[in-house]
């Protein structure tokens, strides 16, 4: 293991640099560090090219449909392995026809050095495993809460960190609209208030709104749309940069993520914007990004810097495979890092994010990406002359 772990080191050491910044020798902090920015810098990251660690028993994943850390900075992933092609899973079947390989269970979670240490889910008793998971997150006492924006998902999933179930709140295949206190429809995330055991929902492809969940029961406690509306169903036309901004969230409502400062940051992915509320859905502003972006949208999934004012948003764009780094304060764009394409520190499909204690960057890319990448936080310092992919020596 320590060679192997010399060797990935020495490889990333090697490889081409996602920063954004320079590159190391101009960087202002050690990493990890979690000194403030000075004016005008950004964090500055570098991919780890060989992180994770390969997976057992010639696993495999689907689409990775959501990113999450827990207490332990473990990272947990959710895939679907009915997006995996036949010819991705030569080893099942009996006999089966190649060596490898097999579906991955669809909930998998690593330690920081990449290794797999868990892994479970599936349908079991007792729940109504969705037709298509969607998002995962790990609360304050490590259970995970789980979406689905299957056409039958009414419902959400709150299990253990070993799998073990707790809550199902909805049923699935009843009738729901962006008005049901009981049910929902197409979640794709869940976020967590500790503060208040509150969870709040992205309901999502179905539904145009955030609602808000105790996290104990389950009991939905009020929801709202954009600019804090009440949400309808109606149809809405095409997104369209030259038209005055939607009274209604565009589906699918993406995200609902609470900062530490007490405001709450929903992507509004087809529309791209990020609309921003009081826990109470009092609308407090909104800001568009990448706003020439049609069809998918920009603003898939965000996460904070790990520092305690959150100075910046990460924002995950899978329409322009890329990430978006934005100053908290103005809600300007100040970096931006990736591509479209397969090599380390670039994306096809890059859909959720998440940020560890230290400040690394967890992504996980949809369609045919299937696949977890870690952009390792390197301090902070001055923007990168491309914005892009740079030696470490430039």
């Amino acid at each position: 293991m320590r060679r192997s772990r010399e060797f990935k080191i020495g490889m990333a050491f090697l490889s081409l640099a996602v920063a954004l910044g320079i590159g190391s020798a101009c960087m202002s902090d050690q990493p990890g560090s979690t000194a403030m920015a000075g004016d005008g810098d950004v964090p500055l990251f570098e991919v780890d090219p060989m992180w994770p660690n390969p997976l057992p028993n010639h696993w495999v994943t689907g689409s990775t449909i959501g990113v999450g850390v827990d207490s332990r900075d473990h990272i947990w992933v959710i895939h679907r392995e009915g997006t995996l092609a036949p010819n991705e899973t030569g080893g099942v079947g009996d006999p089966p026809r190649y060596e490898c390989c097999v579906p991955a269970p669809p909930v998998l979670e690593f330690d920081p050095d990449g290794n797999l240490v868990g892994s479970w889910g599936g349908p079991g008793e007792g729940y109504d495993w969705p037709m298509s998971n969607h998002g995962i997150t790990v609360d304050h006492m490590d259970n995970v809460w789980i979406g689905g924006n299957g056409v039958n998902d009414k419902h959400l999933l709150k299990f253990t960190r070993d799998g073990q179930f707790l809550l199902q709140a909805g049923e699935p295949g009843v009738g729901a609209d962006s008005n049901d206190r009981e049910n929902f429809f197409r979640v794709a995330e869940v976020e967590i208030d500790a503060d208040a055991n509150e969870a709040y929902v992205a309901d999502g492809y179905g539904n145009r709104r955030v609602a808000v969940l105790d996290m104990d029961t389950g009991v939905m406690k009020r929801y709202w749309g954009a600019y804090g509306n009440t949400p309808h169903d109606d149809p809405m036309p095409a997104y369209s940069p030259d038209d005055p901004p939607s009274q209604q969230f565009r589906s699918p409502v993406h995200c609902a993520q609470p900062s530490n400062d007490g405001l709450i940051y929903v992507c509004d992915r087809a529309s791209d914007r990020i609309q921003v509320f009081q826990p109470d859905g009092t609308f407090v502003s909104e800001a568009f990004v990448a706003p020439e972006t049609l069809g998918s949208g920009s603003a898939w999934d965000l996460a904070f810097s790990h520092d305690a004012e959150q100075a910046f948003i990460y924002l995950a764009d899978g329409g322009n495979q890329k990430v978006h780094v934005i100053n908290r304060e103005t809600m300007e764009v100040v970096t931006e890092f990736g591509d479209g394409g397969r090599q380390p520190g670039q994306f096809y499909g890059v859909h959720s994010i998440a940020v560890d204690s230290q400040g690394n960057i967890y992504t996980t890319e949809t369609y045919e990406g299937k696949r977890l990448q870690k952009f390792v936080f390197q301090g902070y310092g001055s923007p990168a002359r491309d914005q892009g992919v740079v030696w470490p020596s430039d």
